[in-house]
């Protein structure tokens, strides 16, 4: 028997896929909770990952369960709002329950938090902002979520947008009676006191909720836990929270105090809505420009490379008064030579290290002009925080800066009069003047350096660098040949591709005598995949020319050129005949992908123990037939072009 794998092997997964058969290629597991089972899924007719919830069997069984499933699902899905997960579809197909909602290529709140710790005020703040306002609007709708926790935000890859999903168990307004009185649903780490204690809720129980998050976003700790789940519940009943600057010292007042507010046992003295409480938000984000994850991580990279990059410089430099020795003392063209290449790469190097930083940067979709206002905007913010640190310049600060200036404007009135001075009196004034001039200097930056230090912005100097003619022109030979490119995400991959490389790995996976009683299956997949890529091409070819035709009759009845019944009557069976042909491409392009699930679905069946070899080896043959009916559909689809060529 062929040793199972790791990758969705149980039969179960095996008959979902069956009944989404042409519809849905199930990619793998992605989440488990609960009440449901999320897969990452391809929608076929849309060619687009999705992420699909599919109730739990053993509850799917249940009719009362059953039902509240998919009310909640399609109550959520009328949510339209930037920050929350969309639901695309919600369905029954034989005995699956699930919904389709909109992938996104991210991690959740509490990955992020347990993998860094807790956040920056600024990361959090941002966060914070975007869940009240998707809270806000689902309020506005009459959805109270009731179960706000990190595990229901997702973050996105790249823009770094909060999105909230999840409202399985939302509670509908006008549908309360629907739900079982004195019901307790929610985590009960996140759960406001009027829901743990079974009372009715409304919006401002969501925000207590988003009080906890926000509690644990910043000081790394949950406000209330206890040994069992009734412990819990009864402390968030009972105590009151610990003020959040107590665990967490050297945040922003006004964040919080908006934390505290949401966290009041009393809703009447929470905030009224998520819009009140994002608007407090903003009062202490202030004018903020926020850093993206590629933007933020190119200028971290920029000063982890400071050291190489500073200690590069100086060996070039190094190499350089090498040369010059070398040229004095002829030590040797050879000798000169190689410490004129050394003294090359070592200060090209640099420049090429940051030139594979500009273009990684450009890679993610972010442009010169994106990086130079973030940074800016980064650096303001920074500054200013730092200026309400430490407060305004002293009067040790003011004479540090007289004193450097001066020793500096002595030295170079020194150097000035050097043509016009003797050398005996040259040689008698100028050790005391330079010894002076030394003195202030020195005298000026010892007494500044605790401001300096104090007021260093980290990154500054890099941002004046970057903001500089030679940073633009490093940008620019970072483009070259790059291409266009679309930020963040997953790279794109068509869903038939998709299958395919899970096919391969299901292949190689098995054993070698196994592998050689199909070696056709390679290749037969592979002329699949061609196949798709072809009725998606010619989908897309009349799509156009639907749209043409489509344009054509527009122009035609607003009078802009004469339309005749004959010409019309053509437009009219022209725009029929490429329906059709359209319509046979993507029957056909569905066809395709189902073979291709069809023999993943077998392959997966032979690695569980309840497949054979004839099954898949029937799978084949019946693919090879479907391979020349794309075939002649191809060639005969060209009656249409020439159809068009001759109008």
């Amino acid at each position: 028997m062929v040793q199972q794998m790791s990758d969705a092997l149980d039969l179960e997964f095996v008959a979902l896929q069956e009944a989404l058969l042409g519809r849905y290629f199930l990619e793998r597991e992605i989440g488990r909770g609960g009440m449901g089972i999320v897969y990452l899924a391809h929608e076929v007719r849309l060619d687009r990952p999705v992420a699909l919830k599919l109730l739990t069997p053993e509850l799917a069984t249940q009719p009362a369960l059953r039902e509240r499933f998919l009310r909640e699902a399609r109550t959520a899905a009328k949510l339209s709002h930037p920050n929350v997960v969309p639901i695309h579809v919600v369905d029954e197909v034989e005995d699956f329950v699930f919904f389709v909602m909109m992938y996104v290529e991210g991690e959740t709140l509490g990955e992020r938090v347990q993998g860094r710790g807790p956040l920056p005020a600024s990361e959090a703040i941002r966060i914070l902002r975007e869940v009240a306002w998707a809270l806000a609007y689902a309020h506005g709708q009459g959805v109270v979520h009731r179960d706000v926790k990190p595990a229901n935000i997702l973050i996105e890859a790249g823009s770094g947008r909060a999105l909230v999903m999840d409202f399985g168990i939302a509670h509908v307004n006008e549908g309360a009676g629907l739900t079982t009185t004195g019901e307790v649903l929610g985590t009960a780490e996140y759960m406001s006191p009027e829901q743990a204690s079974g009372e009715a809720v409304d919006g401002r129980s969501d925000l207590y909720s988003l009080g906890v998050l926000g509690h644990y976003m910043l000081s790394g700790q949950l406000p209330f836990q206890g040994t069992t789940v009734a412990a819990t519940l009864a402390k968030q009943i009972t105590q009151e929270c610990p003020p959040l600057a107590s665990v967490a010292p050297g945040l922003p007042r006004h964040l919080t105090q908006s934390i505290d507010r949401c966290l009041a046992k009393d809703p009447s003295d929470r905030f009224a809505d998520g819009e009140e409480l994002a608007g407090a938000l903003s009062r202490a984000l202030e004018v903020r420009r926020e850093v993206s994850v590629p933007i933020r991580m190119f200028a971290e990279q920029n000063q982890e490379s400071s050291t190489v990059i500073a200690a590069m410089g100086l060996l070039a430099l190094s190499s350089l008064l090498s040369i010059i020795w070398s040229v004095s003392d002829d030590w040797g063209s050879t000798a000169t030579a190689m410490i004129a290449l050394w003294t090359v790469a070592m200060a090209v190097t640099p420049l090429g290290m940051l030139t594979h930083m500009a273009r990684r940067l450009l890679g993610s979709g972010h442009d010169y002009d994106d990086l130079v206002r973030a940074l800016r905007g980064d650096i303001e913010l920074r500054r200013e925080e730092l200026a309400s640190q430490r407060g305004p310049p002293t009067w040790i600060d003011r004479w540090a800066r007289r004193l450097t200036y001066g020793g500096a404007a002595v030295f170079l009135g020194f150097v000035g009069l050097i043509p016009f001075v003797s050398e005996r009196i040259l040689e008698l004034i100028a050790p005391p003047i330079i010894l002076g001039a030394s003195a202030l200097v020195g005298a000026g930056l010892l007494g500044g350096v605790r401001h300096q230090i104090q007021g260093a912005v980290p990154g500054e100097g890099w941002f004046k660098f970057w903001n500089s003619r030679v940073g633009r022109w490093l940008f620019r030979l970072a483009g070259v040949r790059l291409g266009r490119v679309q930020s963040g995400g997953a790279p794109y991959r068509p869903t038939e591709m998709a299958i395919v490389m899970a096919v391969d790995r299901l292949y190689e996976a098995l054993p070698k005598e196994v592998r050689d009683l199909f070696v056709e299956l390679p290749d037969v997949v592979r002329r699949l995949e061609q196949d798709a890529e072809k009725m998606r091409a010619r989908i897309n070819e009349l799509d156009g020319v639907l749209n043409s035709i489509e344009s054509d009759e527009a122009i035609g009845r607003s009078g802009t050129v004469a339309a005749t019944p004959k010409l019309r009557d053509d437009m009219e069976s022209l725009s029929t005949e490429v329906r059709s042909a359209r319509d046979a491409a993507e029957k056909r392009l569905t066809e395709a992908v189902a073979a291709l699930e069809t023999i993943r679905l077998e392959l997966l069946r032979l690695h569980a123990g309840a497949g054979s070899v004839d099954s898949i080896t029937a799978d084949l043959t019946s693919a090879l037939e479907l391979s020349a009916d794309i075939e002649r559909l191809v060639k005969g689809g060209r009656a249409v072009e020439e159809l068009l060529e001759g109008d």
